[in-house]
């Protein structure tokens, strides 16, 4: 199963956006699978419910710190990840993604979850 799938089963099995995208890596990261589900348990709908960023990116952001940081900062790649997130999903803001204000859903969660996926793979 292709992992931005498998992102999708665990969001529909007990995972929120983030967590899901977190835990597809499980197998790639050196950090146990609670931990990820841990980490990503505050970003279930967005940061500060669904007024910040997407859940799905946060946890591509968290994954590229996981796999790039060396000690220096990972500020250009997690700016490219932010880009390229907003131009496939049409935004980063969890409420303007799910149309929360207009009635006009821009990419659905499934789709975030995905695009968050193959973005982390594409980058690393």
């Amino acid at each position: 199963m292709e992992r931005k799938e498998l992102a999708v089963q665990l969001k529909h099995n007990r995972h929120n956006c983030c967590q899901a995208v977190l835990c597809a890596f499980a197998d790639r990261v050196d950090v146990p699978e609670d931990l990820l589900r841990k980490l990503g348990a505050g970003f279930g709908i967005g940061m500060g419910g669904m007024e910040g960023t997407c859940g799905a990116l946060v946890a591509a952001e968290m994954l590229l710190g996981i796999e790039r940081f060396e000690g220096r900062p990972v500020i250009r790649d997690a700016g490219e990840l932010h880009a390229r997130f907003a131009d496939r999903c049409g935004a980063t803001i969890c409420k303007d993604l799910k149309g929360r204000d207009t009635g006009v859903v821009l990419c659905d969660c499934d789709d975030c979850v995905r695009h968050a996926v193959e973005l982390v793979e594409e980058l690393l």
